[in-house]
């Protein structure tokens, strides 16, 4: 990916983004600051402890947001892609973040200035609205997430994450192949699960029936099975 090629403003007008609603004026303040990153795989956003300086927005790739935990291992608590904004909390509370966030594959963000975000939410209650639904949207899939990692047994968490990711990223062209590559620590991380065990619980999907498992690539062959699984919990 060349930054040369990305164009910020048109991912300010996507229909998807939470700028789009920003009129051209304000858009072009938040333009005339704005900055362009590039990540690898594996390559570190932010992390946990620093102080956020601008409202981030993810152009290309997908991230992970993780949570270090009790013995150095980590939760992921969210799963991005484009065009989501992200460590937004911690920059609207004044916080360092609570959580780091880490390129999944090749990644572009384009990152705007703290003060004219806050700016536009002050003098454009619209948008403040969008912010608020935002967060608010947020905070009730943390509080399903919760449940759910601390209710349900390993296989509905993992039915879950993997109904998740089909909802975050979709399917490949077969339309039954995942859109994203987890390695199965990440898997696991997602579903509140050790390595070992998500891997056993990828196993027995597959004796089952329910996915199909080549590498890193997953495939959903009984979705209405494995939304069952899902159900039960």
């Amino acid at each position: 990916m060349n930054l040369n090629d990305i164009n910020c403003s048109e991912y300010l007008n996507s229909s998807n983004s939470i700028f789009n609603i920003l009129s051209n004026t304000e858009k072009n303040t938040l333009l005339k600051n704005h900055t362009l990153s590039s990540y690898k795989k594996n390559d570190v956003i932010f992390k946990e402890g620093e102080i956020p300086n601008s409202i981030l927005c993810l152009i290309e790739g997908k991230v992970k947001i993780l949570k270090k935990g009790v013995g150095g291992r980590s939760q992921i608590l969210k799963m991005t892609k484009p065009i989501d904004i992200i460590g937004y909390r911690a920059l609207l509370a004044d916080e360092p973040y609570i959580s780091s966030a880490i390129a999944l594959e090749d990644t572009i963000i384009c990152a705007f200035d703290k003060q004219e975000l806050k700016e536009l939410i002050h003098n454009n209650n619209d948008f403040a609205i969008k912010i608020i639904q935002l967060l608010s949207s947020e905070l009730g899939f943390s509080n399903k997430k919760i449940v759910a990692l601390t209710q349900k047994h390993i296989r509905g968490r993992l039915a879950e994450t993997i109904l998740f990711l089909k909802n975050t990223y979709g399917f490949e062209e077969d339309n039954c192949t995942l859109n994203i590559c987890l390695s199965r620590e990440d898997l696991a991380n997602l579903s509140n699960m050790t390595t070992s065990n998500a891997i056993r619980t990828l196993s027995t999907f597959a004796n089952e029936a329910v996915i199909s498992v080549k590498g890193r690539k997953i495939k959903i062959t009984d979705f209405k099975k494995l939304q069952k699984i899902n159900d039960l919990g």
